[in-house]
Parts: C-alpha cells; sequence; structure tokens
C-alpha cells in the first residue's frame, strides 16, 4: 500500500516552482488590461460615486477644497425633492420603463422568429437573408436616427403609405401624447378617474404613469426593435444549431407535432440563450441615449426623456453635476435589480411531483400499448 501511494509533494519542488512561475507569468499578461480598466473605467466610476455626494458644480478639481460633502442631498432631489428634479426623473422612468416593457419583449420574439426561420435547411439564401437582417445592427445608430427622422416626418415615407390604406398620420416627433391616452380617448375616455389622477410618484401622476409611450417614444421603439433583432437573431442561431437533432427525432416520434416539439424541446434548450439575449436587451433598452441625443432631445414635451440622457443634461448642461451622478447610479442599480429579478425567474426549477407522476402515467399507458 505504501508503494503505491505517492509522496506529497514538498513546498520546495520543482513542480510548485513551475506552478508558481506559471502564476507570475498569467498576472504578468493580465496586468496591462487590470492597468487600463482599473485607470478608464473604476477610477472614474469611484470619481463618479464621489461627485453624487458632494456640490461640485464642474468647475476645477472635484477633489478640491473647496467641493463639500451634502450626503444624500442630490438623491433626495431627484428621488423626493418634491420640485422639477423628482418631476423630471420620474418623466424620464415613466418614459423609459414603457421603452423597456415593449421594446424587449418585442425584439426578442422577432430575433426568435428571424432565428428559426433562417436556421431551416430548406431555406435557401440562408447567408443572404443573415446578412440583411443584420445589416442595421451594424449601422451607427446616429445614421438610422437620422434615417428615422425623414421616414417619421408629417410628410415621411411611412405616413404616404398610411395615406394609402386611408389612415392620417400623425407628426411622429412632434407628438407628446401617449398612446394608451389616445386609445381611450377613441373610445371616449377622455380623463382618469380621481384615484389615478390625485395620486403621484416621482411628482407624476398615476394616471400620467399609465399613459402608455408617446407617439414620439413610439418610433423610437420601433427603431430599437428594427436595429437590435439582427444581434440577438445570430446569439439565437448559435443556440439553434447546438440542438442535436436526435432530440427533435425523438419528439417526433413520441407523436409532437411542430408547434409542440418548439415549446417543449426548442424553447427550453434555448434558456441561456434567451437569459442572454433578455439581459443585454435590458440593459441596453435602460441605457438609450444616442438615439435621443440625436433626434428629440428629450422632446416634444419630454416625453422622450430618459434617465441617461437627462444625467447627461443635468450634468453638461444645468451643470447639476451632483444630480446628474446620482441619476447615473440610480439608474444603475435599477438595471441590477432588474437583471437578478430577471435570473430568478429564469432559473432553472426542480420537476414537480405531480408533473413526474404524469410522465410515469405516460410511460405506463406507452408500455401497456
Amino acid at each position: 500500500m505504501s508503494a503505491l501511494t505517492t509522496a506529497p509533494r514538498r513546498a520546495g519542488s520543482p513542480s510548485a516552482g513551475i506552478r508558481r512561475g506559471e502564476a507570475a507569468a498569467g498576472w504578468l499578461f493580465t496586468a496591462p488590461v487590470l492597468i487600463i480598466l482599473g485607470v478608464f473605467l473604476l477610477v472614474p466610476v469611484l470619481m463618479a460615486l464621489w461627485v453624487s455626494f458632494s456640490d461640485w458644480t464642474g468647475r476645477g478639481s472635484p477633489f478640491s477644497p473647496s467641493v463639500g460633502f451634502v450626503g444624500l442631498d442630490n438623491y433626495a432631489a431627484v428621488t423626493t425633492g418634491g420640485g422639477l428634479a423628482e418631476r423630471d426623473f420620474g418623466t424620464a422612468l415613466r418614459n423609459n420603463a414603457w421603452y423597456v416593457l415593449l421594446v424587449v419583449p418585442l425584439q426578442t420574439a422577432l430575433s426568435l422568429f428571424l432565428a428559426v426561420l433562417v436556421n431551416r435547411a430548406v431555406l435557401r439564401g440562408r447567408g443572404l437573408f443573415r446578412t440583411a437582417f443584420y445589416f442595421p445592427s451594424v449601422t451607427s445608430s446616429v445614421a438610422i436616427t437620422v434615417l428615422w427622422l425623414f421616414l417619421f416626418s408629417a410628410s415621411g415615407a411611412v405616413n404616404e403609405v398610411l395615406s394609402w390604406l386611408g389612415v392620417n398620420g400623425p407628426n411622429w416627433f412632434s407628438d407628446p401624447s401617449g398612446v394608451v391616452h389616445n386609445l381611450l380617448a377613441a373610445v371616449g375616455v377622455t380623463s382618469g378617474p380621481a384615484v389615478l389622477t390625485g395620486n403621484t410618484m416621482l411628482g407624476v401622476s398615476w394616471w400620467d404613469w399609465l399613459a402608455g409611450p408617446s407617439v414620439a417614444m413610439s418610433a423610437f421603439i420601433l427603431m430599437a426593435v428594427f436595429t437590435t433583432s439582427g444581434t440577438f437573431m445570430l446569439l439565437f442561431i448559435a443556440g439553434l444549431q447546438n440542438i442535436g437533432a436526435d432530440v427533435q427525432e425523438a419528439a417526433m416520434m413520441d407523436g409532437a407535432n411542430g408547434w409542440q416539439r418548439f415549446w417543449r424541446v426548442t424553447l427550453p434548450q434555448l434558456k441561456p440563450v434567451l437569459f442572454t439575449v433578455l439581459t443585454l436587451g435590458l440593459i441596453g433598452t435602460w441605457q438609450v441615449f444616442d438615439q435621443i441625443y440625436t433626434g428629440t432631445q428629450g422632446g416634444p414635451g419630454k416625453t422622450t426623456l430618459t434617465p441617461a440622457y437627462l444625467s447627461y443634461s443635468s450634468a453638461f448642461l444645468s451643470q447639476q453635476w451632483g444630480q446628474g451622478a446620482a441619476i447615473a447610479f440610480v439608474l444603475f442599480v435599477i438595471i441590477v435589480a432588474l437583471t437578478i429579478l430577471q435570473r430568478f425567474v429564469l432559473r432553472d426549477r426542480p420537476v414537480s411531483r405531480r408533473r413526474i407522476r404524469q410522465y410515469e402515467v405516460r410511460a405506463q399507458k406507452g408500455v401497456t400499448r
């Protein structure tokens, strides 16, 4: 027994020295990246965090003796201050919440549909379709925004097509009315109940929270779905190609039709890809900035204002650097919280005993037949 047992390696053995040398070489190779991340990412984040707790006005160094510590005053101003800052932040959150609520499901469903369509073996010219669907994703968002401004102008191509159908299209980027309010007005509801109009959150009444995205924001929602679906389509295609054909054949032999195979076989195996797509979509939609900056700059009537653009305008335009930094960190907390919630919802759950009994009954019926 002792002859077969390997003696423990001493700390000063050559193999231990080799491992230490490999570890040192690994740290040496990664050191430049760590230094770059520390200088250009960690340090600015820590500086912005300090600014959010200070009264810095943007002049001089934020670490100068003249800059004072104000605690949570900047955060209180945008969340509980009761003034214009709180109302603007509430308006921005409302606009962005509707943007996220519509863009994330639509782009996920469309990208999955395109992936399933392009991944079909019977489809000819699949490479051409992949390139065509992905092309908007590699085009500059500024260029797409400018194109969208022309397409959705009062005399643009979209309203021209709508006129062929007998529909008088709106002046998209100049219409601040909410889509839900417009639909309610079409059936005669022009004002909300007192319980909604009389109560507010972040300076915005609940009736305005439920107004839906404005007509102007709806155009940005369509643009986001158009430009991002191609990227997520490629992720879904990669996931579909990792699903073995034998799994689909087994489901077909069990009598599952195409719709059942998609819901019971394909979609569960795409859960890791689905989580990635939803996470990237959630983060991207809460950080929307360049389209707003290029297109409407928050107008009309602040109905396209987003927290990212409000953070920029508060700091760089209004010189309220503390409030701008506070808005950025509140937005960061929102994104992290929603990502954790999404991970919890999409987690793998153990099969319930009731479902196991159903499978056992089906298996027994199959054997008796």
